[in-house]
């Protein structure tokens, strides 16, 4: 697989603020490095996606004043317009990569049926559909370019978990971005989960990529389907060497931090898995059927999403986290040399792999539901050929 690399060319040019940083070596020894990593556990603001890229920097803003789990109160979200003054003065000091929640950009439609049910739909549905199309952002587009001037600002490499829209289709995509402010790519979540599957589309391989970067090399599976072990393979993520895993999630079950615990030492890397964390008041006031039907507890502050949000070394160690009780920052200083010691004994796509038994094609190319084909033709008047 192709690997990215965001390397730079010129030694001494990176930027001090995202730049790892070397233990100090002791005899015959050669330094590691450590990343300072944060988790953004929190809640989309649902059918607002300006408000929602406004409270980012909110979260941002948290992490380089306080730099550790802290709890943010919903009064918070009154003063996101000034968050902008605030971030520039703490930039200096904080994250070097900010990872976010699947879908925390236009919302994880949690407990919607959008009026579908085998045979039959209704209006209202397709209304919530409407809206939901509404909040999910074109990419590249304008919000992207705010993502990236955000990443610029605070000099932090950014993984956001987004609902993509191509067309009227919508996909569930990560984006990232650098320190610099680039917009380095997506991936696009392959397989949707449940009914998931009658509102988004599926990814293809063109969008499964590992970015070399100056904090080490990322990348990014999306929920569920980093359960699926041909796709961690395949994907990239453990066959490119991937050190910086994030699993941007909308499973907060306790069950989940066994699948994080399980792909840290299968792949030896670090991974950061994000979850939202949410309440009822969170969400519109027109999806009182989701509450009445899944959820027993009525009143605004009961517990949608339980967050659970966790950082994991190679080894199996919890970093940080989880955190199943409020919104909040979780972060942890990864070092880097885990990594070797982790692969020691066990390298999944190196000295304990078996390529003369085990073989496995993946297609990155990408695939497109027309494709024109040229070919020459005659016009009527039996002219020259043209093109068509």
């Amino acid at each position: 697989m192709n690997i990215t690399n965001l390397q730079s060319d010129k030694p001494g040019t990176e930027d001090m603020a995202t730049a790892p940083k070397a233990t100090t070596p002791g005899p015959c020894d050669f330094p590691s490095t450590i990343v300072r990593a944060t988790i953004v556990q929190a809640s989309t603001v649902y059918n607002d996606t300006p408000k929602t890229i406004g409270i980012l920097s909110l979260f941002l803003l948290e992490f380089f004043s306080q730099r550790s789990v802290k709890i943010v109160s919903n009064g918070l979200l009154e003063f996101a317009e000034k968050a902008g003054e605030f971030i520039a003065q703490a930039a200096a000091d904080g994250a070097q990569l900010v990872v976010f929640p699947e879908a925390y950009i236009g919302g994880y439609p949690r407990g919607y049926r959008f009026g579908i049910g085998v045979g039959v739909h209704n209006e209202a549905g397709r209304d919530c559909f409407r809206k939901y199309h509404a909040s999910a952002i074109v990419v590249p587009g304008p919000e992207v370019d705010k993502l990236a001037e955000m990443a610029r600002k605070n000099k932090v490499y950014l993984v956001m978990g987004a609902m993509e829209k191509d067309g009227y289709t919508l996909y569930c995509t990560a984006l990232f971005f650098s320190s610099e402010g680039r917009f380095l790519g997506k991936h696009r979540k392959v397989m949707p989960t449940s009914l998931e599957r009658c509102i988004w589309g599926y990814g293809d391989g063109s969008t499964i990529p590992v970015y070399d970067t100056p904090l080490g090399k990322l990348g990014a599976a999306i929920c569920w389907e980093n359960r699926m072990p041909l796709l961690r393979t395949s994907f990239g993520l453990l066959h490119a060497g991937i050190e910086l895993y994030c699993a941007p999630t909308a499973d907060g079950s306790k069950e989940w931090q066994s699948s994080m615990m399980h792909i840290a030492i299968e792949g030896g890397c670090f991974v950061m898995s994000a979850c939202q964390f949410c309440v009822r008041k969170d969400f519109p006031d027109h999806a009182d059927y989701l509450f009445t039907d899944w959820y027993p507890e009525q009143h605004e502050e009961a517990i949608v999403s339980q967050g659970g949000s966790v950082i994991i070394s190679p080894l199996g160690k919890i970093l940080a986290g989880p955190n199943f009780e409020s919104e909040g920052l979780i972060t942890a200083d990864l070092d880097l040399g885990d990594i070797a010691r982790a692969k020691l004994y066990f390298d999944v796509v190196g000295h304990y792999s078996r390529p003369d038994i085990f073989n496995l094609r993946v297609n990155e190319n990408q695939n497109k539901p027309v494709t024109f084909v040229s070919k020459s033709v005659k016009a009527e008047d039996d002219s020259e050929p043209q093109n068509k």
